[in-house]
């Protein structure tokens, strides 16, 4: 899991960026995730790594809760390791 204000900010940029929805974020491109996080302030890239985030979100957005459970488990820092 992400540490809460960490998804916090996350949030708050892919909302004010249009992506509200679980399903919105999965059908999100990688690339375009980084670029709304490096807009917001350059570090971000360096401290959120989005590469997982459309095959979380898909998993969310099709209520596979125990799936995404699993997969976050096995991520470190939103990474696979």
């Amino acid at each position: 899991h992400w540490p809460r204000a960490r998804w916090q900010v996350d949030a708050k940029l892919m909302q004010e960026a249009g992506i509200t929805t679980f399903a919105q974020l999965a059908d999100s491109g990688v690339s375009q995730l980084q670029q709304i996080l490096e807009a917001a302030d350059p570090r971000l890239i360096y401290l959120a790594d989005p590469v997982t985030w459309p095959e979380q979100a898909r998993l969310a957005a099709d209520g596979a809760w125990d799936a995404l459970k699993r997969l976050q488990d096995e991520l470190k820092g939103g990474r696979r390791v």
